[in-house]
């Protein structure tokens, strides 16, 4: 089965929480961001989230739990056909909410992101910062109650970089338990919140 990515790890991530997960390129820290987010199960070991096995959780259970966490993947993920604001809404769309009770949330957030002016642009003609902030905006427009960010603001300008992580700290004042990953040893001095270091397949913890 190849060599273990991580290993012994024991964990958890509290509501209300804000972490930075770091650690060498290769250290897994986006294995483990998907080992959260229930797209990747273990190979050994137990995972419970929301007080649950994530082992035992149906398959088709699985997306109605993923709805509680907001992620923001490296890749974007953007859907090529779709608008910046088709993007960004499309959580909601998915859970058959009317239009009307969400366009002005949407139109708000990415205003505050910083792509207003992009709202009906498609993913080809946005640069690789405006994707990242509109993937971030995605992530965030249904106030998940668990937001994992694979390096947000690798993307972007340091000025937006300080915003961005404004963001992330006014989300979880509201009540949403945050992990970023990051390289970013600037934008980490700027809060004083635990730090999570992967390093050869273990984790430690500082708070």
């Amino acid at each position: 089965m190849g060599s273990e990515i991580l290993r012994d790890l024991t964990f958890d991530i509290p509501k209300r929480s804000f972490q930075f997960l770091t650690g060498p390129s290769g250290a897994g820290k986006t294995t483990l961001l998907r080992l959260l987010f229930m797209s990747l199960k273990p190979t050994r070991g137990l995972i419970r989230s929301f007080g649950r096995d994530i082992n035992q959780i149906p398959r088709d259970e699985l997306p109605l739990l993923r709805r509680r966490i907001g992620i923001v993947f490296q890749d974007f993920r953007l859907l090529d056909h779709l608008t910046t604001y088709e993007n960004v809404a499309l959580p909601l769309r998915v859970r058959g909410k009317e239009e009307a009770s969400y366009r002005q949330d949407v139109l708000e957030l990415l205003k505050w992101v910083g792509l207003g002016e992009r709202i009906n642009v498609l993913p080809a003609i946005l640069s690789g910062g405006e994707k990242q902030r509109a993937a971030i905006a995605r992530a965030l427009i249904d106030r998940p109650e668990l937001l994992l960010a694979d390096e947000p603001t690798g993307n972007v300008d340091p000025p937006m970089a300080r915003r961005l992580l404004s963001l992330f700290l006014e989300l979880n004042r509201l009540g949403t338990a945050v992990v970023i990953a990051t390289h970013d040893l600037a934008l980490m001095d700027q809060v004083n919140a635990r730090r999570m270091i992967l390093s050869e397949g273990h984790l430690d913890i500082y708070e």
